[in-house]
C-alpha cells in the first residue's frame, strides 16, 4: 500500500508533465499527496431554493428568469444583470466580462446560478455567480453531494481536483484495509474509523451530513485525521529531538569572574526570570550533550541579555558563537548593543549581513575559519556555504518563529567535523505551552514571565482616521516637547513590494504639514546603508518622526522613542500589533500607542482592536490573535516551513493536544517503525527533519 501511495501523480490518466508541474505548486506530487490534500470549506449545490427564501451571508441554488442587463463605466466598469424569481428581483454583478457572455444574457431565458447572496442599496446581489443558462425542456440534475472547495492554483480547477481524487481512490481501493496506520489495539482503543472511509467522505461528502459541522471541522472524521496530522508532527519534532541528543556537545564550565565583570559593568540587577533562564541554559551547557531550548519572554523582557550571558559561557571555553537575526536592522543594532558589552571584556564580535563589501566579508570570513572565542552576528548570511567556522559552540536565532527547522539545522551542520553545537532560540511571539508542546516539540522551553523593574505601562488609545487633524496636532506638540514617534504604515496590497507606497506617501504628508520637524522614512526598498543612518539618527534624536512600513516591527529599540502611530492596524494581527507597540516604552517617559483604524472597518475589526488596547499581556494577545487568524499568520508558518497543516489546526484541535502527546509517546517507544509511517505519510519532505 506504502508503494501505491508513493506512485507520482503522472500514473494517474490524463497528468501530464504540464499538468503535474501545476500540481507540484499545491505540493502535489504522489497519491498520498493528493488524497490528502483536504478541502477548506464545503459548498450545498444539491438544492435550489427560492430567491424570497435566500439568506444573506449563505451560498445558495437559484432559478430564475433574466429580465435585464445593463453595463454601467463609472465609478468602476460593471455588468448588472436583473433576474426574478416569482415577485422577487436579485441582481448578477460582473466586474470581469467579455461581450459574448453579455450577448448570452437575453431577457427571458431562465438561469440557474449559485453563489453568495449579499445586500447591496437594499437589493440582494451575488457578485461572480456560477450560472448556466437553461435550454427549455431540459432538465439539468443539481449536485447529489456537497462540494468540496480545494486550495487551487492556475492551470488546477475545482472540478479537476475532484476527478483526480476520484482516481486515486479507485487507484487505491483494492489497498484500501491498509490506508490506517494505527495500530489494531490503539485503534480499537480510541474506536478510530477505517481511513479509506474517512477519506473518501472528506473528499465526496453525502448530503446527510451537517454542512455546518464540516466547515466548522468538528465531525469526529475531521478530528481523527487532524489527531493524526499532529501526532505525526509531534513524532518528528521529537525524532529530531533524538537524533540531537545522541550527538555529542562541549560540556561547558561557567567563568565566574567573567560572568560577574559583565553583570557589573550592566549597571542595573536582572530580573529574577532572567536569573532563572541563565541558570537553566548553564546546566545545559554542563552537559555533553547539545542544548535545544526556546527561551520566550514579552517584548522587553530581557532575552537578548539571557542569550549575551549563554554567548559568555560558550567563550569562555574556547569557542565561537553564531547569532542570527531575520533582519539586517535587527542584527545591526544587536551587534552594536552585544559589542558595548563584551568588548570591555576584551571579547571579539563580528559582523556578517548581506551588504557587506567583498572584502569586508572575506575578512570575517578569514577570522571565522581561523580564530576560536569569538561571537558573529548575521542573518541568513551566517549558514551560507562560504561561511566555515573554526569551533562552533553556540548557535543563537533571534525570533525563531521566522525560521524553519530545515535552517536551524543547516546553521548546526556548520559544525561539520566537531561537536554538535549547543542551540538556543528566542522569541518574543508568546506562545501558550500546550501550543508549544506541538510547535517546538524539539526544544526545551524556558518562559520570561517578568519585565525590568521601572517599565511604564503604554497607553493604548483607538481614533478613527476621521480625527486625523487632531492627532496631527498632538503628534506636533509633543515633539516639540522632545518626544519622538514611529508612524507605521502597514501593507496596502497582498504583496510586500508595496508597503513602501503607502510609506511614501505618508512621508509626503507629513513634510508638508508638519514641516518645522525632522521627518525620515525607512522601508525595506531603501538600501541597507540607508536605512542603518536613518536608524542611527532616530536613535540619536536627530528625528523627531519616523514613518516605516513593518520593517521596525521587530527588535528595534530608542529608549527617547514614546510615541507609536499605526495606521490601518485592522490590517495587522494582534501579536503584529503588539511588537511593534513594543517599540516604545523603553526609557522613563509615559509612552502612548495610538491606532488610526479606517472609519469603515467592520466591528469585528473594530473589537479585535479592542483587544490590544485593553491587554498588555503578551500571551492573552497571542491566545486571540491564534483564534482569529490561525498558527500560520501568527507565527509566520507560511513563511517559514515550521508546520504547514493539511487538516489540522492548533488553536481549533487544541482539546488533543493531551491525547496527542500520549499517543506520540506510546508509538515512539512501543510502534517505532509506525511512527516513522506516520511521519513519512502527513509530513511534507520529512527527511528534512534529523539530518544532523
Amino acid at each position: 500500500m506504502q508503494n501505491v501511495l508513493s506512485l507520482e501523480v503522472e500514473n494517474l490518466k490524463g497528468v501530464g508533465p504540464k499538468l503535474a508541474q501545476n500540481l507540484a505548486k499545491l505540493n502535489i506530487k504522489t497519491l498520498a499527496d493528493l488524497l490528502y490534500h483536504f478541502p477548506t470549506k464545503y459548498l450545498d449545490k444539491t438544492r435550489v431554493v427560492s430567491a424570497v427564501d435566500a439568506k444573506v451571508g449563505t451560498s445558495v441554488v437559484l432559478e430564475a428568469e433574466i429580465v435585464t442587463k445593463v453595463i454601467i463605466s463609472k465609478p468602476k466598469k460593471s455588468l448588472t444583470v436583473t433576474v426574478k424569481d416569482k415577485d422577487t428581483r436579485l441582481a448578477l454583478r460582473f466586474f470581469f466580462f467579455s461581450k459574448e457572455q453579455v450577448d448570452k444574457f437575453k431577457p427571458g431565458l431562465k438561469i440557474r446560478v449559485f453563489g453568495e447572496i449579499r445586500i447591496f442599496q437594499g437589493i440582494k446581489q451575488i457578485v461572480h455567480p456560477e450560472y448556466t443558462i437553461l435550454t427549455p425542456g431540459i432538465c439539468i440534475p443539481v449536485e447529489d453531494k456537497l462540494t468540496p472547495v480545494y486550495p487551487a492554483t492556475k492551470g488546477v480547477s475545482q472540478k479537476l481536483l475532484a476527478n483526480l481524487v476520484k482516481n486515486a481512490l479507485h487507484l487505491i481501493e483494492p489497498f484500501k484495509h491498509t490506508l490506517s496506520l494505527w495500530p489494531p489495539t490503539i485503534a480499537k482503543e480510541h474506536d478510530f474509523s477505517d481511513n479509506f472511509a474517512i477519506i473518501k467522505q472528506l473528499h465526496f461528502p453525502e448530503t446527510s451530513i451537517s454542512l455546518t459541522a464540516l466547515n466548522s471541522f468538528s465531525l469526529e472524521i475531521q478530528q481523527q485525521l487532524a489527531l493524526e496530522e499532529m501526532v505525526a508532527q509531534n513524532i518528528a519534532l521529537r525524532k529530531q529531538r533524538q537524533v540531537t541528543k545522541v550527538h555529542k556537545s562541549y560540556p561547558l564550565q561557567v567563568d565566574l569572574a567573567l560572568k560577574d565583570k559583565l553583570q557589573t559593568n550592566l549597571g542595573f540587577a536582572l530580573t529574577n526570570a532572567q536569573i532563572n533562564a541563565i541558570q537553566v541554559i548553564e546546566q545545559d551547557l554542563a552537559k555533553a550533550v547539545p542544548m535545544a531550548r526556546l527561551i520566550q519572554g514579552d517584548v522587553g523582557s530581557g532575552k537578548t541579555l539571557v542569550a549575551v550571558f549563554a554567548a559568555l559561557v560558550a567563550i569562555a571555553n574556547g569557542l565561537q558563537v553564531a547569532f542570527m537575526a531575520p533582519t539586517e536592522i535587527l542584527a545591526q543594532q544587536h551587534y552594536t548593543n552585544i559589542q558595548k558589552l563584551l568588548s570591555p571584556l576584551g571579547i571579539e564580535v563580528l559582523f556578517l549581513v548581506g551588504k557587506l563589501s567583498s572584502s569586508q566579508k572575506n575578512a570575517v570570513l578569514a577570522k571565522l575559519a581561523n580564530s576560536p572565542a569569538n561571537l558573529v552576528i548575521g542573518t541568513h548570511a551566517l549558514f551560507q556555504e562560504k561561511v566555515v567556522f573554526n569551533k562552533l559552540g553556540l548557535v543563537i536565532i533571534d525570533e525563531q518563529h521566522r525560521f524553519g527547522v530545515q535552517q536551524r539545522l543547516l546553521l548546526q551542520a556548520k559544525a561539520q567535523q566537531h561537536a554538535m553545537p549547543h542551540q538556543l532560540a528566542l522569541t518574543a511571539t508568546p506562545i501558550p505551552r500546550s501550543l508549544a508542546m506541538v510547535l517546538y516539540a524539539d526544544l526545551d522551553h524556558t518562559v520570561i514571565d517578568e519585565l525590568p523593574p521601572g517599565r511604564e505601562s503604554i497607553t493604548t488609545l483607538l481614533m478613527s482616521n476621521a480625527r486625523r487633524g487632531e492627532v496631527l496636532q498632538r503628534v506636533f506638540s509633543a515633539c516639540e516637547a522632545g518626544a519622538q514617534a514611529y508612524w507605521v504604515c502597514p501593507l496596502i496590497e497582498e504583496s510586500q513590494n508595496f508597503d513602501f507606497a503607502a510609506a511614501n506617501k505618508l512621508y509626503s504628508e507629513l513634510c508638508d504639514k508638519l514641516p518645522t520637524l525632522n521627518i525620515a522614512l525607512l522601508h525595506g526598498k531603501m538600501k541597507g546603508a540607508d536605512k542603518e543612518q536613518v536608524m542611527l539618527d532616530f536613535s540619536q534624536n536627530k528625528i523627531h518622526i519616523l514613518v516605516a512600513t513593518t520593517v521596525i516591527e521587530v527588535g528595534v529599540d530608542v529608549p527617547n522613542a514614546s510615541l507609536m502611530l499605526i495606521e490601518n492596524p485592522e490590517r495587522l494581527g494582534l501579536a503584529q500589533l503588539h511588537q511593534l507597540r513594543g517599540r516604545v516604552g523603553r526609557g522613563s517617559s509615559k509612552s502612548y500607542c495610538v491606532l488610526m483604524y479606517d472609519i469603515a472597518a467592520s466591528a469585528q475589526a473594530k473589537a479585535k482592536l479592542q483587544i490590544i488596547r485593553d491587554h498588555q499581556d503578551g500571551f492573552k494577545i497571542a491566545e486571540e490573535d491564534l483564534k482569529s487568524r490561525g498558527p500560520g499568520e501568527v507565527f509566520g508558518i507560511r513563511q517559514t516551513g515550521i508546520i504547514s497543516f493539511k487538516i489540522a489546526n492548533i488553536v481549533r484541535d487544541q482539546k488533543l493536544l493531551p491525547k496527542v502527546a500520549k499517543l506520540s509517546e506510546v508509538l515512539l517507544n512501543e510502534y517505532p517503525a509506525v511512527a516513522t509511517k506516520f511521519v513519512q505519510r502527513w509530513i511534507s519532505h520529512s527527511q528534512d527533519y534529523a539530518k544532523v
